[in-house]
């Protein structure tokens, strides 16, 4: 169901969305199909931009697994307890 407007020019879309990402903006616009495939496109550009910025500002992955020598969670150290009043 292709709607169209006078003159043979196709819709404008009526789903738009703006990311702000930090300094980044990202714009997403669906224009073809109902309202629902509408969403469903913009929500599958929505996650792939998503999914870009996340990978492009990520942690690096060689981050180590143990904390590092002299780190102030010594297991070494026992926690004192609080005295109990009777």
């Amino acid at each position: 169901m292709e709607t169209q407007t006078e003159g043979g020019t196709p819709p404008k879309p009526r789903v738009k969305a703006t990311l702000n990402l930090g300094p980044e903006t990202y714009t997403v616009n669906a224009s073809k199909g109902t309202i629902s495939e509408e969403l469903v496109s913009m929500k599958e550009e929505s996650m792939g931009i998503l999914k870009e910025f996340i990978a492009k500002h990520n942690v690096p992955n060689d981050v180590p697994d143990e904390p590092l020598e002299g780190s102030s969670d010594d297991e070494d150290e026992v926690p004192e307890n609080p005295k109990k009043r009777k």
